[in-house]
């Protein structure tokens, strides 16, 4: 016997193009929540989905990230697909003081009161390249390298940097594979596909589920 999703539950109530009238609610309920942007700089062509946090971050162009995630202080490249109920980066607690609480070093925390307002050390900054998939509530370590073109799957934890079109997963995320072979990545890395512009990457789109043929265009 099979297992279903909700998701492939949510596809069975549009089947035989029919929209049951709880799907669209839970959809418009999520739309309600809406998007909490500080410092963040967000391409046109982007799309945050609501009820994300991005905070002292960048998206460059058709990156997405879906709904409820959190990203601080991360610099996201072109083309990335970021599921939902990721978290990237954040604040870290000292933990080399006698207390770790926020009540002891200074900026503004959910315990108002303050014994003493020493200043920690800045936030590391997270980069993720282009063309990078996060799958849902993966967890990304503040300060990580994220190469372009890896596979984070689900539920993975990252405390570590992470190569161009690797695959990682699970508890610490650890290496599974490679999208290509060596000579290939390394084509594709030389090609930067992910700077083109958009006329020049529809004529070569056509060949997109074939690596080799892709490279051969690209390079025209």
């Amino acid at each position: 016997m099979g297992w279903t999703s909700e998701l492939d539950s949510n596809h069975a109530l549009l089947s035989g193009g029919k929209m049951d009238i709880r799907y669209i609610w839970q959809r418009c309920f999520l739309k309600l929540h809406g998007v909490a942007l500080s410092n963040a700089k967000i391409h046109k062509t982007c799309k945050i989905e609501a009820g994300s946090v991005v905070i002292n971050s960048s998206f460059e162009k058709y990156s997405f990230c879906g709904y409820n995630c959190k990203i601080i202080d991360t610099e996201i490249g072109s083309f990335c697909s970021i599921a939902d109920g990721v978290v990237i980066g954040g604040a870290e607690h000292p933990i080399d003081w006698v207390s770790s609480s926020p009540v002891f070093y200074a900026g503004r925390d959910s315990v108002k009161k303050k014994f003493s307002v020493f200043k920690r050390e800045a936030n590391k900054k997270t980069n993720i390249g282009c063309d990078v998939w996060i799958g849902e509530r993966a967890i990304i370590k503040a300060g990580v390298n994220i190469g372009t073109g890896a596979v984070i799957a689900m539920g993975a934890v990252v405390t570590k940097d992470i190569e161009p079109y690797e695959i990682v997963g699970g508890v610490p995320a650890r290496h599974i594979g490679n999208r290509f072979d060596d000579e290939l990545i390394g084509k594709l890395l030389d090609s930067k596909w992910w700077e083109m512009d958009e006329e020049r990457l529809e004529t070569v789109a056509k060949y997109v589920r074939e690596p080799n043929e892709f490279i051969v265009e690209a390079s025209k």
